[in-house]
């Protein structure tokens, strides 16, 4: 492990454990396996063009009948990027969630979000969870009906993605909040759940402590409505600062927990003829600038897919 890597594993451990997070384990970098292929490179600036103010971004987009793409401009701009928040906003009853895992095939590899989508038929992915130096196993408890990734349930992370539900009549797709939500018995309810960091309390409360250092970052939250929202945000903030601005925002959001931070981060939609690719960049200790133009393979990531007809 070179001098950079180790610097920036210490001091993402110290970043999550103060919002209560890893406490000594460190998902790994693509970039320590020499891994990192395609994505879209970020509009290039003309250094002579004069700093101005960005228009007003236009909210939602619609993709397809409950698929919408939302950009928004962050209500405190970032010195480095755009300053914009993109959130792709997914009906439940119209498309299914799925998690895609390199540890559930014999041999499997991580992959860019955008190639989990093309190998899967899928519509949109989105990073699944921070990762172990292993880059295969989750650093919380992830499991589908059929896989486990990590059995272990990780304590501090309060935040349990469950989908592909085994009942009739429950929801779709649930954020569950371990210190609200009755988990022993709702786990029994859904083939799939992710644990990770959550960012808001089950009473909306801003969980994550006031830090200087900041991130690119992914995150996955659901609507008063059940929708659920991916999020994007390429521009570096403090996750405490980034909380605050969702909240901020028409999104309606009601729960959120944080899935990657810093290049790995990424959100890739094809919908139609519609193909939009967001990779992160900025990691304080680690990736200092905007310049990462790539998507880095990652080995769990949640994916979207069409439900059939005979589905909804």
């Amino acid at each position: 492990m070179n001098t950079k890597v180790a610097l920036r594993n210490v001091v993402l451990v110290a970043f999550l454990e103060a919002a209560g997070g890893l406490r000594g384990e460190v998902r790994a970098s693509a970039d320590r396996a020499g891994l990192g292929p395609q994505a879209v490179a970020p509009a290039a600036r003309d250094p002579a063009a004069p700093r101005t103010a960005p228009e007003p971004s236009p909210a939602w987009a619609l993709l397809e009948p409950g698929l919408e793409l939302g950009v928004f401009d962050a209500p405190r701009a970032s010195d480095v990027g755009d300053s914009r928040i993109r959130v792709l906003r997914i009906d439940p009853g119209r498309f299914e969630l799925t998690l895609l895992s390199a540890s559930a095939v014999e041999g499997g590899a991580p992959l860019t979000a955008a190639e989990w989508c093309r190998r899967n038929g899928l519509v949109a992915a989105i990073n699944a969870s921070m990762y172990r130096t292993d880059h295969r196993t989750s650093v919380g408890h992830m499991r589908t009906r059929t896989h486990v990734n990590n059995a272990r349930q990780r304590k501090g992370d309060k935040a349990v993605l469950a989908f592909d539900p085994l009942l009739p009549g429950i929801s779709d797709v649930q954020l569950l909040d371990l210190e609200c939500d009755d988990f022993e018995t709702l786990r029994r309810h859904y083939g799939t759940l992710i644990q990770n960091i959550r960012m808001l309390s089950c009473r909306g409360r801003n969980v994550w402590s006031p830090q200087p250092k900041r991130w690119s970052t992914a995150a996955i939250g659901v609507d008063s409505r059940g929708r659920v929202l991916f999020i994007h945000v390429r521009s570096p903030y403090a996750t405490h600062d980034l909380v605050d601005a969702l909240r901020g925002l028409p999104i309606d959001l009601h729960r959120a927990m944080y899935v990657e931070g810093g290049p790995e981060a990424q959100l890739y939609v094809r919908a139609g003829e519609e193909v939009h690719e967001f990779v992160g960049s900025f990691e304080t200790g680690f990736r200092e600038d905007d310049s990462n133009a790539r998507a880095w393979p990652v080995p769990n990531v949640v994916g979207v897919r069409r439900r059939s007809e005979e589905g909804r």
